[in-house]
């Protein structure tokens, strides 16, 4: 049981020690999610941000964390696979203010082969040798052809209606995070805030590392607001990948 907390949180944080020491990527996980979720929550506020890009949808699990933390503003979810993004609607049936739109997001428009695997690791690129080994299922995939569209040709779909747009990106394309982020263009300067997952070890072949990555952003006038563990490699006690979150220098003031 650990202290955690100062003069405005206080509480105690407990937890399995001995089995902690066993599986450290378990727990690393679980408090890194906790920590970003609650981090994620003020930058949102923080930005007064109104539109939430969630690009690499799913089945919408990012969008109903949003919801859970109290945001209230617009979320345009961007899944490709027909099966996924079917289920994606469902969820987000009963809530006006998110939509669904089935095609991914890169630095091109047009067709493009999907490799689909199961759970939530499709991607555009095939997967790595290192991949493979470490997690079974990146050796199983089926190609599958979608519809990819650049980031600056759907801004404006995306706000419609919205007086004063003040956008978040999330990308969780499981490899393909800096193409979609290269698709805005010139206008990647109404992106006010950025998640994006990072890479130590790619688990994709051509993905780019995270120090190409991190400068692509900060080339783009967005800083490191906060950097939380994804996924650990428990056998070489290696880093696999980070979620970064971003920030614009100097964004503009909310209305």
């Amino acid at each position: 049981m650990l202290p955690v907390g100062g003069p405005r949180l206080q509480g105690e944080l407990s937890f399995d020690t001995a089995f902690a020491a066993q599986a450290p990527e378990m727990l690393q996980k679980w408090l890194a999610s906790t920590a970003g979720h609650l981090h994620l929550r003020w930058v949102l506020h923080h930005l007064g941000v109104n539109v939430v890009l969630d690009v690499g949808a799913n089945v919408g699990q990012y969008a109903a964390q949003l919801r859970g933390g109290g945001y209230t503003g617009r979320i345009v979810s961007f899944e490709p696979l027909p099966e996924l993004a079917t289920r994606l609607r469902e969820a987000a049936a009963a809530d006006p203010e998110w939509q669904v739109k089935e095609h991914a997001l890169g630095d091109r428009s047009g067709t493009q082969t999907i490799h689909a695997r199961p759970g939530t690791m499709s991607s555009l690129l095939p997967s790595s040798t290192f991949g493979r080994q470490w997690r079974r299922r990146l050796g199983e995939s089926e190609e599958i052809p979608i519809q990819v569209r650049r980031l600056d040709e759907v801004l404006d779909e995306a706000c419609a209606g919205i007086d004063q747009p003040r956008v978040f990106v999330k990308l969780d394309t499981q490899g393909y995070d800096l193409p979609a982020f290269q698709g805005a263009g010139d206008r990647v300067g109404e992106i006010l805030g950025l998640q994006s997952e990072i890479s130590c070890l790619p688990i994709y072949d051509g993905m780019p590392g995270m120090v190409e990555q991190l400068q692509a952003y900060l080339a783009a006038g967005l800083t490191v607001s906060g950097l939380f563990p994804v996924s650990f490699h428990a056998t070489s006690a290696r880093m696999i990948e980070f979620d970064v979150v971003m920030v614009r220098q100097q964004p503009p003031a909310a209305a």
